[in-house]
């Protein structure tokens, strides 16, 4: 199998990475294989983007930047996904990555007007997400960790929603059926999602958040690896079987 892109849109906190590791290292953990079938690649550092055809699946990070700022490096990504959708390679935005997609595409990306959306949230399928390579089987309503501010506010056209939840009406979408991206983080666990709230507990608690309910509420959840897994599946066999 041709190794698998990671591009990487930013880096985590620094606590937060010397405890747990960074972005590209869970989404390793939850896709289950091994390092030297990854290739991590960092535009937001300088670093070129490669050639499409020498990868079998590619996965875009969350990341702290937003990409209703418009930088120079995001705009470089986004022209090449305009131009590597148009093949059969499985792509999966995360957070960052979904609303970059979206944005690449055809859709808006700007501040939810509802504020912040942070911990452990349950997101419902739609019809669509019933015979999806991705979501199909996954539960009708399950549990899922977000932290974002953004999102994406209208989707490129064609592309199908696959999850919501009563904030967050984009959760998931998916075009020409093997590109996805979900809002929500499927490569975070219960102790990267506390630790990310209380990272950011001032801008929080500033917000009118509850810190002490937000981590309380934080429920373990299977459903974002068994998603990792499902799209490492997806790569390998081309059906997910």
């Amino acid at each position: 199998m041709k190794p698998v892109l990671i591009i990487k849109t930013g880096n985590t906190f620094p606590s937060i990475a010397a405890e747990h590791g960074d972005f590209e290292d869970w989404i390793i953990s939850g896709m289950r294989i091994a390092k030297n079938d990854f290739s991590v690649v960092s535009p937001f550092m300088g670093q070129p983007l490669p050639g499409r055809e020498e990868f079998s699946g590619i996965v875009i990070t969350g990341s702290h930047s937003m990409v209703s700022e418009i930088q120079a490096w995001a705009e470089k990504v986004a022209a090449w996904l305009r131009e590597v959708v148009s093949g059969s390679v499985p792509i999966l935005g995360i957070c960052y990555g979904h609303q970059l997609i979206a944005h690449a595409l055809g859709g808006k990306v700007d501040y939810h007007p509802k504020g912040r959306e942070i911990g452990t949230v349950e997101v419902t399928g739609t019809t669509a997400a019933e015979d999806d390579l991705l979501f199909r089987d996954l539960p009708p309503v399950f549990d899922a960790y977000a932290a974002h501010a953004q999102s994406v506010v209208r989707l490129p056209p064609e592309a199908e929603i696959l999850a919501s939840n009563s904030f967050e009406p984009h959760h998931a979408f998916v075009l020409n059926s093997h590109v996805w991206g979900v809002q929500f983080h499927p490569e975070f666990n219960e102790n990267i999602m506390k630790a990310y709230i209380i990272e950011q507990r001032d801008i929080l608690e500033n917000e009118g958040h509850d810190i002490s309910r937000l981590i309380s509420s934080i429920r373990p959840s299977i459903y974002g690896e068994f998603l990792l897994r499902r799209f490492c599946k997806i790569i390998k066999t081309g059906a997910g079987a």
